[in-house]
């Protein structure tokens, strides 16, 4: 589906973007098992029924929103979003309403999970661009893992044993990478020609 703005993905900036975007869930897949410890279980229940509401509400959308600018705009949305969660998490005490707020953070984040893949592919639409991003994807997951594996064993290292304590260490690091997200998701747009870029 062409869009008939002026706004164009920079492809390469694009990947690299979704590079980033994948470290940063490779980073922080271990934490959620703390971070939600004070919710209780039945919360994750009506927390995936709402969610899935949610997502049939975006997929009814599809044919309005499925634009160039839609895409930019609501993925900047989600990276906003989990910026503010995350510094949320900062600054308050790790309880249940920061853990709560997370939980809906993350949730609210997931809603347009199924939306931006579908809007990438169209955009992208070229074998080997989405070959290059989802191998990107892929390494940039590995690789935020295994700094997560690295960042934890450092800390206990340095007597850092309690998990809560790691998991509000590596907020930090989230935060950085959060930021260079949001700033390469912004170069991975532009209005100008493409023979420009």
């Amino acid at each position: 589906m062409q869009d008939s703005g002026l706004l164009r993905i920079v492809p390469h900036a694009f990947i690299r973007y979704k590079l980033l975007n994948s470290l940063f869930l490779g980073l922080s897949v271990g934490a959620v098992f703390t971070l939600y410890k004070p919710l209780p279980p039945s919360l994750f229940s009506v927390g995936g029924i709402v969610l899935a509401l949610g997502m049939l509400l975006v997929a009814q959308l599809y044919r309005h929103i499925i634009t160039v600018h839609w895409f930019f705009r609501i993925s900047l949305f989600v990276e906003f979003v989990l910026l503010a969660a995350m510094l949320f998490f900062l600054w308050h005490a790790y309880d249940y309403m920061s853990a709560l707020v997370l939980y809906v953070a993350y949730q609210s984040t997931f809603l347009f999970g199924n939306y931006l893949l579908r809007a990438e592919t169209l955009f992208l639409n070229d074998s080997a661009l989405l070959g290059k991003l989802d191998s990107a994807k892929q390494i940039g997951y590995l690789v935020g893992m295994l700094l997560s594996y690295l960042f934890y064993k450092v800390l206990e290292y340095k007597g850092v044993d309690e998990a809560q304590m790691q998991v509000y260490d590596l907020h930090w690091l989230l935060v950085a990478t959060e930021i260079a997200i949001i700033v390469q998701l912004w170069r991975s747009f532009t209005t100008k020609p493409m023979q420009e870029v």
